[in-house]
C-alpha cells in the first residue's frame, strides 16, 4: 500500500505524468494507470483521509478482492478441539470425524483440518525473550542420550549419563559424565560444576528430576533435603523449571543440544574403558566448545564468561559440599534407629519420635527438631548395633555394666567370705548372667543388714555347706550369724560323752 500512496502522492501533489511515475517508482506503466483508475472509481483523492487504514484502502481499491476471499468451508471450532485433545484417548482424527458428521458438505479434509489446527495453536502461543543477569543463573540438566563404558575385565557396558550446567548471561558451558542420575551422582555434578566455574552463581534452575525435587508443584516445589543442605552450604537459591514447561530452561535445552552435536557425537568412535578417561576427552572437548566462536553474537563463551560472570560470582566456601543421605526414621522402643541394616543408639527420652538421619561415607549424624542428638562412626555391619551408653536408661547403664570382675569387686568390698559365696553362685550356672540377678539380690542385703552381718552369714553358709543366697537370707532373717557357730572338735567331744550315755546299750550288749 505504501507504493499506492506514492502514486497518489506523486501524480496529484508533484504533477507527475505516467510514465514519470513508473521510472521513479520502478514499475510497471500499465501498473500506475491501473492504480490510479481505481483510486478515480473509488472516489480517492489526494491527501488521503487520516483515519483511512491500509486494510480499508485496499477494500476500496479492491472491492472484489474482499467479497471473493469468503470461505466456502466452515470453520471448525478449534478452542473446543484444544480442550477435547486434554481428555485421555481423544485423537484429533476423531475430532475431525465428528466435524465432517456435523458438515458433511462444507467441512475440511483431513489434511487441511490439522493444518489450520497447527496454525491455529502457533497463533496461540507466546514467547517471551529472558534477560538473564551476570551472575545470576546457572541452568542444569541431563542429556538425553547416553554414552558407553566398558569394563575391560569383564567387557560389559555400562550407559552412563551426561550433566550439563550453562550460565545464562554468558552461556559458559560445563558438562561431565555420571554413573546415574540417582542423587550422590546429582551433587556431585555440581560441586565439579562449581569448581569448574570457580564460583558460584545466585540461583540453579534444575528440571524436576527426582534426585532435585521431592514432589513437583507448579508453585511451590518441595525439594529433596539432601539438595537443600547442599544449597546451604554454598549460600545459593534452587528454583525449580515449572512442570512440562521447558521453557523456563530454555538455556540448559539449548546447551544440552549443543553438547550432544559438539562433543558426544564427536567421541561417539571412541571406547572408553573408565570413568575418569571419558570425563578426561569431554574436557578436552569442553574447552574447545567454550572457545568456539559466537555466529551472531560477539567472542566465545569463555570470553564473555570472563567479561560477565567470572566478576560477579561469589567465592566458593573454604570446603566443598560432602554429600549426605537424608533420612527419616523413627526411634525403635530400644532407643536405636535403624539405617543401611545397621542400629544406631539415641538419647532414650526420644523413643517412638521422629527423627532425622543424616550419613556420610564416614559419620551417621541423628537430628531431632534440628538439633544434633547423637553421632555414631559409620557401621557397613548389618544387623549389628552402634550403642553409646549416655544413651542409655541408668538401669540399663548400670545392668549393661555387669561382668564377674565387677560382682567379684562389690563382693570383696564387704568382704572375703561374701566374695568366696559370690564366686560360688558365679560357677554354679553354665551361664554367668544366669546368675546376675541372684547376686545383686545377695547383695542387697548389705543395705538391710549392713556389710558385717551379711559377711557373716555367708561365711556361716559356707561353713554349713550351703552357700546360696536363700541360705544367707535365712540365716540373717533368725539371726544365726550373730550365733556362735560349733566347731569340728566341739562336735568331737559330744560324740564321745554320747558312747558313754546310759541309754546307749554298746556292742557288748548283744553277746
Amino acid at each position: 500500500m505504501r507504493k499506492i500512496k506514492e502514486i497518489l502522492r506523486l501524480r496529484h501533489e508533484a504533477g507527475l505524468g505516467y510514465r514519470g511515475i513508473a521510472q521513479s517508482l520502478g514499475i510497471g506503466y500499465g501498473t500506475v494507470v491501473d492504480y490510479l483508475n481505481r483510486a478515480a472509481n473509488a472516489g480517492l483523492g489526494w491527501p488521503l483521509p487520516s483515519e483511512l487504514s491500509e486494510r480499508d484502502l485496499g477494500r476500496l481499491l479492491f472491492p472484489t478482492q474482499a467479497t471473493t476471499g469468503q470461505r466456502r468451508f466452515v470453520e471448525p471450532d478449534f478452542l473446543l478441539a484444544h480442550q477435547e485433545l486434554k481428555r485421555k484417548f481423544v485423537t484429533k482424527q476423531l475430532l475431525w470425524q465428528e466435524y465432517r458428521q456435523q458438515h458433511p458438505d462444507d467441512g475440511y479434509s483431513y489434511a487441511q483440518y490439522c493444518h489450520r489446527f497447527r496454525v491455529w495453536q502457533g497463533h496461540q502461543q507466546r514467547s517471551m525473550r529472558q534477560i538473564h543477569r551476570a551472575g545470576e543463573k546457572l541452568f542444569v540438566d541431563y542429556c538425553g542420550p547416553t554414552m558407553e563404558v566398558v569394563n575391560p575385565d569383564t567387557g560389559e557396558i555400562r550407559q552412563v549419563q551426561i550433566f550439563v550446567a550453562v550460565l545464562g548471561a554468558s552461556n559458559y558451558t560445563f558438562a561431565c559424565a555420571s554413573r546415574s542420575q540417582n542423587q550422590a551422582d546429582w551433587l556431585q555434578a555440581h560441586v565439579k560444576t562449581f569448581e569448574f566455574l570457580g564460583g558460584v552463581p545466585e540461583l540453579v534452575v534444575p528440571d524436576n528430576l527426582k534426585s532435585a525435587v521431592r514432589k513437583t508443584h507448579r508453585y511451590e516445589p518441595d525439594l529433596n533435603p539432601s539438595y537443600q543442605q547442599l544449597a546451604a552450604h554454598y549460600q545459593i537459591a534452587i528454583v525449580p523449571a515449572r512442570p512440562y514447561k521447558p521453557k523456563d530452561k530454555a538455556k540448559a535445552e539449548v546447551a544440552v543440544l549443543i553438547v550432544e552435536r559438539w562433543i558426544m557425537a564427536r567421541l561417539r568412535h571412541q571406547t572408553f574403558f573408565s570413568l575418569a578417561s571419558l570425563n578426561d576427552a569431554i574436557s578436552l572437548l569442553l574447552e574447545d566448545l567454550n572457545r568456539r566462536p559466537f555466529k551472531k553474537l560477539p567472542g566465545t563463551r569463555l570470553s564473555q564468561f570472563e567479561q560477565l560472570d567470572k566478576p560477579v560470582l561469589r567465592s566458593l566456601p573454604a570446603q566443598p559440599y560432602h554429600y549426605a543421605e537424608i533420612k527419616q526414621a523413627r526411634v525403635h522402643i530400644d532407643y536405636h534407629i535403624e539405617y543401611d541394616k545397621h542400629y544406631y543408639s539415641v538419647p532414650h527420652h526420644l523413643v517412638k519420635l521422629a527423627v532425622e538421619v543424616q550419613a556420610t561415607d564416614n559419620t551417621v549424624a541423628i537430628y531431632h527438631q534440628g538439633q544434633r542428638v547423637a553421632s555414631h562412626p559409620r557401621s557397613y555391619r548389618r544387623g549389628m548395633h552402634s550403642t553409646c551408653s549416655e544413651h542409655m536408661p541408668g538401669a540399663h547403664r548400670a545392668m549393661q555394666e555387669w561382668s564377674p570382675q565387677r560382682f567379684l569387686s562389690w563382693a570383696g568390698d564387704i568382704g572375703a567370705e561374701t566374695r568366696e559365696v559370690v564366686q560360688h553362685l558365679l560357677q554354679e550356672k553354665r551361664h554367668t548372667e544366669q546368675s546376675y540377678r541372684r547376686i545383686l539380690a545377695l547383695l542387697s542385703n548389705a543395705k538391710k543388714y549392713g556389710r558385717e552381718r551379711l559377711d557373716a552369714a555367708c561365711g556361716r553358709a559356707l561353713l554349713i555347706n550351703s552357700p546360696t543366697r536363700s541360705s544367707v537370707e535365712s540365716i540373717l532373717k533368725q539371726g544365726l550369724d550373730q550365733v556362735a557357730v560349733e566347731t569340728p572338735q566341739d562336735q568331737t567331744q559330744e560324740e564321745l560323752s554320747l558312747d558313754h550315755h546310759e541309754n546307749v546299750r554298746g556292742e557288748d550288749y548283744y553277746h
